[in-house]
């Protein structure tokens, strides 16, 4: 079987735990597209751009699959993930290329499908699940060379934002037991894994409600001046009962979370102490605001105001001096006038984020955008805006990341720089990249030889130039999280 993944974290995730379903199944996976009698996409429908991706695919992979029928060597092809749920009955008919359809919620039933699909027959199951969350499913995703990894927390929203399409393609909010996180968590520090990334579509709204005895408790508050289209859910044990439990497994492991909402970091948010308070939980928040225009967020059906959301970005700075700032921005949304888009671009200039992640917007289909609004901003328009957007947002970056020139950074070193087989690269604690040279260096400890640096090893490096996107430093000496914590 050859995999390929398109989109989102999630999905990242989401290949493993297919792979991993199809490996009990005695199927052996391929990096050889030439190899395979299996091809999987696992697919992401976020924007058009991103389904005509697979499309585009599709007609590669024709000729591929005539060719093995000419020579009686039978090639099947599944779609999965966000694209199957959405356009099954248009993906089974186009050209009948494709054998296989599996939604987000249908991996176990891959050996299944994968059989009918052996008898020549198409095979498809898009049943979307109130409870499924895939959590005894152990082989997870790593990455850089082993000292990363994603482990998903919860599956699914309930925000029903107008312009997005994941409540459709991902279904409702249900979260993985706490004890299989914690399981999955010790299993990647004894693999040696450095750096571990919370996954969900909204892991801040994590509610756990596999244990009785926290079946009773209070609904949790809401982000001052933010509401949701739900009622408050009271019960279960919340992300930041699991952000506490997983920054104890393993103190030499860092921890990150994606992706939050705005609206679950109240005043009191033990989450923001816990990340200001725990050397391994990283300084870093994502924290999507789509627009700066109070009228557009009102349209988008995000529950906040701008001013609402500038308070937050505010407290969020008091609580955790330092924090590097991250957001996602939709340029040309329905109805977005040159005065909203202004308000967006000094959004950008008024809060300075460190990384961000801007689109043009793409109507979905289902999505309360697509039967309410018109999407009315012309195609250039929207190019203009979200490359005016990108302008703003690198200078804004770089004036960011500059400011940490001369300082001296921690980083995880994740490998070798793609540019250059004499550097390496990391991240620093606010997912910033960090190019520095392969030489060798001092150990903290008090080592007296010199060694040079591993992926998976800490190090401290000083800053010498920034861009919007990377730092550039040099190595001053290897370290640990919490010999460096233990410094500042």
């Amino acid at each position: 079987v050859y995999l390929e993944t398109y989109g989102c974290q999630m999905n990242v995730n989401d290949t493993e735990i297919a792979w991993a379903i199809l490996q009990k199944n005695g199927y052996v996976r391929t990096k050889d597209l030439d190899e395979a009698d299996v091809i999987l996409l696992v697919t992401c429908s976020v924007r058009e751009k991103a389904e005509q991706a697979i499309w585009n695919r599709l007609q590669h992979l024709k000729a591929l699959k005539a060719q093995r029928q000419q020579a009686r060597l039978p090639l099947r092809i599944g779609i999965l993930g966000c694209m199957a749920e959405r356009l099954k009955e248009e993906i089974l008919h186009r050209e009948k290329l494709v054998d296989v359809v599996a939604g987000p919620d249908a991996y176990r039933d891959l050996p299944r499908l994968l059989a009918v699909a052996e008898s020549g027959q198409q095979a498809a199951n898009v049943l979307l699940s109130l409870d499924e969350t895939y959590a005894d499913i152990l082989p997870v995703q790593t990455s850089a060379g082993g000292t990363t990894a994603f482990v998903s927390i919860m599956r699914g929203c309930d925000n029903m934002c107008s312009y997005c399409i994941v409540p459709f393609t991902r279904g409702r909010e249900r979260s993985r037991p706490i004890m299989s996180i914690l399981q999955e968590v010790r299993m990647l520090s004894d693999q040696g894994v450095k750096e571990v990334t919370l996954l969900g579509q909204n892991v801040n709204s994590f509610r756990d409600m596999s244990e009785m005895q926290f079946q009773s408790a209070a609904a949790p508050v809401l982000s001052r001046g933010f509401s949701t289209v739900y009622k408050a859910k009271p019960g279960g044990l919340r992300f930041a009962h699991l952000l506490d439990q997983v920054s104890r497994i393993d103190p030499e492991m860092r921890i990150r979370f994606t992706s939050p909402h705005p609206k679950d970091f109240p005043d009191e948010a033990s989450v923001l102490q816990l990340i200001q308070e725990r050397h391994n939980i990283c300084k870093q928040l994502h924290l999507p605001a789509q627009s700066g225009s109070t009228r557009i967020l009102e349209a988008m059906r995000r529950g906040y105001t701008r001013e609402a959301y500038i308070d937050l970005v505010h407290h969020v700075r008091e609580c955790i001096p330092g924090v590097s700032l991250s957001s996602d921005f939709i340029a040309g949304f329905c109805g977005e006038t040159e005065e909203d888009h202004q308000q967006t671009m000094s959004l950008l200039r008024e809060v300075g984020y460190n990384v961000g992640f801007l689109f043009a917007y793409s109507m979905r289909q289902k999505t309360r955008a697509y039967h309410r609004l018109q999407d009315d901003v012309p195609a250039d328009t929207k190019k203009r805006r979200l490359e005016e957007l990108i302008t703003v947002f690198r200078e804004e970056a770089g004036r960011a990341n500059e400011a940490m020139v001369g300082q001296s950074q921690l980083v995880l070193v994740e490998g070798p720089s793609k540019r250059s087989v004499s550097e390496l690269c990391g991240r620093n604690d606010g997912n910033i990249k960090v190019i520095f040279p392969d030489a060798e260096i001092e150990d903290a400890a008090g080592c007296k030889a010199l060694v040079r640096a591993q992926p998976g090893d800490y190090v401290l490096v000083k800053v010498t130039s920034a861009s919007s996107q990377t730092l550039k430093g040099v190595l001053l000496c290897r370290t640990t999280l919490s010999r460096s914590a233990a410094c500042h």
